[in-house]
């Protein structure tokens, strides 16, 4: 009997498959090393294949949509529900199985190889980015224990650290002072380092009609508009502009029940990554439209002073979400005017 619908539990070298008819019935149940898994989908009729969205999920959707199946990435959070007593690989690939073909389950969008290939730049910028926050860190620790306290802006310690490495004279141990020139130097490295991968983003930004259009917006520069091409994906999993909004964790968390409604701060799911760039984005925008006589700026100094500057920034971001989804579903330009007239 052909498989109408499997479920394959993603890892390195073992996958498990799960397999069942029109009628739900278990027809395949397999174990397979990485080699036999694209030979197995050849010889296997096109069906519709779920697969968590983890690491690797992206490859393997393109490699069986090029055998004729369907197929679908679904967040492991969704899985879970469906999983079955103690958790295994085979009771997870039956759990995919099932919650594959639940008619409401949200599925993940797909990538292609150019938004992976964004996305890793971006990924390890941002790595690079946290490592040079714990060296900023250390080195502001590591001299306060020496009576050395340093402002947290990084252009302050750099100037600062370049006084301490150079004068011989402020009793500072050659013990202290020694280590301090190794770790301004890997500082130095990582600033080159960070650089380069920003170049790099503005190579992309440049590159892209998509990007282009939307660094009109403001609030989102190249960094932002790159990391959204590449984690978006296809447009048409989300139905809405709320939907993106939600994707990204930027609506109200919601606990309601009995009728009433209870809403909180954000939900923060989704990319933080995504979430953290529009916020900021948010924060700058907010913070230029002093002086600016024009529809949108009015808009944002009004909202500035009816709510908190926090509040504001996520609102702000928010709309911000929903404006790019809108112009990259209907692939159109921006509009500051419908914008604003859509917020009020």
């Amino acid at each position: 009997m052909q498989a109408v619908r499997i479920g394959l539990d993603l890892a390195k070298y073992v996958f498990e498959v799960h397999g069942v008819d029109a009628h739900g019935k278990v027809i395949v149940r397999k174990t397979l090393r990485r080699a036999a898994v694209s030979a197995f989908f050849a010889n296997l009729p096109p069906c519709l294949v779920g697969m968590e969205a983890s690491n690797g999920a992206h490859y393997w959707s393109r490699v069986l949509k090029d055998f004729g199946h369907e197929v679908r990435l679904i967040s492991p959070q969704f899985v879970t529900p469906y999983v079955k007593s103690n958790k295994n690989d085979r009771n997870d690939a039956e759990a995919i199985c099932e919650a594959v073909g639940r008619p409401s389950m949200r599925f993940v969008p797909p990538k292609s190889t150019d938004q992976l290939a964004v996305q890793a730049v971006h990924r390890i910028r941002r790595r690079l980015v946290a490592d040079r926050v714990r060296l900023v860190n250390q080195i502001r620790g590591l001299l306060s224990e020496h009576g050395i306290v340093i402002a947290r802006d990084i252009t302050q310690l750099r100037r600062s650290l370049a006084d301490i490495v150079g004068n011989i004279d402020d009793g500072l141990s050659d013990l202290v002072r020694s280590p301090m020139r190794d770790l301004q130097a890997e500082m130095a490295e990582l600033d080159v380092r960070i650089k380069s991968f920003d170049q790099r983003i503005r190579e992309i930004f440049r590159n892209s009609e998509q990007c282009q259009r939307l660094g009109k917006i403001e609030g989102i520069g190249p960094v932002t508009a790159t990391a959204l091409i590449a984690a978006v994906g296809n447009r048409t999993c989300f139905k809405n502009g709320r939907q993106f909004a939600a994707w990204l964790g930027l609506v109200p968390k919601q606990r309601s029940s009995g009728g009433r409604a209870r809403l909180f701060g954000i939900s923060k799911r989704g990319d933080r990554y995504l979430r953290t760039l529009l916020i900021h984005g948010a924060r700058s925008a907010l913070g230029r439209v002093g002086g600016k006589q024009d529809p949108r700026s009015l808009w944002l100094g009004h909202l500035r002073q009816r709510r908190h500057p926090n509040i504001a920034a996520v609102a702000l971001a928010n709309k911000n979400a929903r404006i790019v989804w809108a112009m990259l579903s209907g692939d159109t330009f921006y509009k500051p005017a419908l914008s604003v007239t859509a917020a009020a």
